[in-house]
């Protein structure tokens, strides 16, 4: 088969062995590759029940078929997969760059990391050599700084690594895995569960040659799709960026503000794409193979925090910027790069800051507990030291590297009903109250709240429905977008070029058969997405996640938006989120518990799943079936 390497690598790292097995041909057809077959792999690979932190819960590493290709954005991406410390779900989480690409030339389509190291160490694959090697000299170090100590101990400047920063060593329930200093597979606490097995790093030198079935017909598709990537579809990525977004959202009023206290911000122009990139852009980069660029390299000319560079993304501006009510751009940047520094989600980081900010100026927290911080909305100074704290775990930082979640219900007084997240995963930055496709669509995606499972919020954002009202068909129109969006994740190609697939499936589904040879339709690949989405569902069934979970943030059902303009008055009841749920499990093929039923799952071909819900079918949904 081209297109994958056939191998899937297992690392113990108690032992310090490794071996390679075959891949599962059946699992490739079914399952893509990616986060698909790494969700698989961990259905697999795990007991239920399996504490996230314990040595037996599997950190999975994954390619796509089309990862080490020229294809644009898709030869370089990789995934994460293993049991979330945030959701206790499935986490997954992908990153670009060029480590994917490096993965997969050293010849597996997968590695299975189990155990944990008796010290800190980090893992050299060496195509068919796999070594692990000590990395006490590495402790404390961020993520950029290992990369380069690595590169520099094992002579190799085209070493690609993966790695934790501090936060992960500590277990920082946010923490992430990074790639090239700033690319980061950055949800659900990937990098908490490579700090519990001890694993510092993955380093990564791949020498094989990547073939694909159909190669003439392939470049002829790969130079289709770099005229496609030049065009109006991927405009807003290569110009302004993602931060285009902030004007967009606040004029529609539909950006969380201050915890979520309002929905739009009024310092919105100060930290708006427009000005990020006129005063702070220094220059924009790509990925490998890709034909679009999108990486908005800042640097901070000037000030206190004169000097600072990294990446900047509408979700991680607003997060640290209009979430905590901060209209500095300079102090944004800084938070942004402790994030890169100490190896945490930007997106969780800004949230849980905005959350400790929400808790000091509703006197759930006072300056003696936030060791003298003026945790004021607004205070740049503060937004930036709290996160120091979480990614250090020093003081209040050691409750708010919890995640929101188990932060606010360690803190207590209220702070429960603050602490806006869903399935333990913080927030994005679309205000659920007024966009209620894109509720549902938080509400039922698998790794908690986020908006790249399904990108259900373009059909409210773009007017394409009535965002205020809940309606028969919503639940179609998230089930169809997250069906092609686990299709996007587990060939892995880039979201930022999605709307260059004009014909979706179909385009998908060609490029599949070029690279790999094996013939699948669009429809085949749309069950494929439709067989991701199940797949993932009964791993979260399996570790007691359900309807209840599938719910919104406390202040989305609680608190309508306060402010005048178009969202006035907006939130979502329990009445619309049943009726919205109600519509999605009927769609899905579910029951009204949200359990796919034995026929969708014989539909799909997964027989040999059946057996998940038939353990957690009680006797009343048993009887409502007969």
């Amino acid at each position: 088969m081209h297109g994958y390497a056939g191998r899937i690598l297992h690392v113990d790292l108690t032992t310090g062995k490794a071996h390679v097995e075959p891949l599962n041909g059946e699992y490739a057809r079914k399952y893509i590759g990616g986060i698909g077959l790494g969700i698989r792999l961990l259905l697999d690979q795990s007991e239920p029940g399996v504490d996230p932190f314990s040595p037996e819960n599997p950190l999975i590493l994954t390619t796509g078929p089309i990862s080490g290709t020229m294809w644009p954005t898709g030869g370089n991406g990789h995934a994460f997969v293993s049991k979330s410390p945030q959701s206790f779900g499935v986490g997954e989480s992908k990153a670009h760059g060029s480590f994917g690409t490096e993965l997969k030339r050293a010849g597996y389509d997968a590695v299975i990391f189990k155990g944990k190291a008796e010290k800190l160490v980090y893992v050299w694959i060496d195509d068919d050599s796999v070594q692990l090697l000590d990395a006490s000299q590495l402790k404390g170090k961020s993520p950029a700084e290992t990369e380069d100590a690595i590169k520099e101990e094992l002579g190799d400047y085209y070493i690609r690594v993966a790695s934790i920063g501090p936060a992960g060593e500590k277990l920082a329930r946010l923490a992430c895995v990074i790639n090239e200093k700033t690319r980061a597979a950055g949800r659900t606490g990937m990098g908490a569960v490579m700090g519990s097995k001890n694993l510092k790093a993955i380093a990564v030198r791949g020498t094989l040659d990547i073939t694909v079935a159909k190669p003439e017909e392939f470049m002829e598709f790969v130079k289709e799709f770099h005229e496609r990537m030049k065009g109006p579809a991927t405009h807003k990525y290569r110009t302004l960026g993602t931060a285009a977004n902030v004007l967009v959202h606040n004029s529609l009023a539909c950006m969380p503000t201050r915890n979520y206290n309002n929905a739009s911000f009024e310092g919105a122009e100060k930290v708006s794409g427009e000005n990020l990139n006129e005063r702070f852009v220094a220059k924009i980069i790509g990925c490998s193979s890709c034909a679009m660029r999108c990486e908005h390299m800042c640097v901070v000319p000037e000030g206190p925090y004169k000097g600072t560079m990294t990446r900047m993304e509408y979700e991680t501006l607003w997060a640290m910027g209009p979430y905590c009510g901060v209209d500095r751009l300079d102090a944004i940047i800084k938070g942004m790069d402790l994030c890169n520094y100490y190896g945490i989600d930007a997106i969780g980081a800004g949230v849980i800051a905005g959350f400790a900010m929400d808790c000091y100026e509703k006197g759930i927290l006072t300056e003696k507990d936030l060791e003298g911080i003026d945790a004021r909305f607004g205070n740049h100074e503060a937004m930036v030291q709290l996160i120091e704290k979480i990614g250090t775990r020093e003081g209040i930082g050691d409750i708010l590297a919890e995640g929101v979640k188990i932060a606010g219900e360690k803190i207590g007084k209220g702070a429960e009903k603050l602490a806006q997240h869903i399935k333990g995963v913080e927030v994005t930055g679309y205000d659920l109250r007024t966009l209620k496709t894109a509720a549902l669509g938080f509400a039922v995606s698998f790794r908690g709240a986020d908006h790249n499972r399904h990108g259900a919020y373009s059909f409210d954002v773009k007017g394409k429905v009535n965002r205020f009202i809940v309606e028969k068909g919503r639940g179609k129109l998230v089930k169809d977008m997250e069906d092609q969006y686990t299709i996007v994740d587990s060939l892995i190609v880039c979201k930022f070029s999605r709307g260059t697939y004009y014909k979706e499936f179909e385009d998908m589904a060609k490029l599949y058969n070029l690279v790999t040879g094996v013939e699948m339709t669009a429809e085949d690949l749309r069950q494929a997405g439709e067989r991701i989405n199940n797949v993932a569902r009964l791993f979260n069934i399996r570790e007691g996640l359900g309807r209840k979970d599938d719910t919104l943030p406390y202040k989305v059902m609680h608190l309508p938006v306060p402010d005048e303009g178009p969202s006035k008055g907006a939130y979502v009841t329990q009445k619309e989120l049943d009726f919205l749920l109600d519509d999605y499990y009927e769609t899905r093929g579910w029951t009204k518990e949200g359990k796919p039923t034995k026929e969708k799952l014989k539909e799909l071909g997964m027989n040999d799943l059946i057996p998940i819900v038939e353990a957690k079918t009680g006797p009343r949904e048993k009887a409502g079936e007969e």
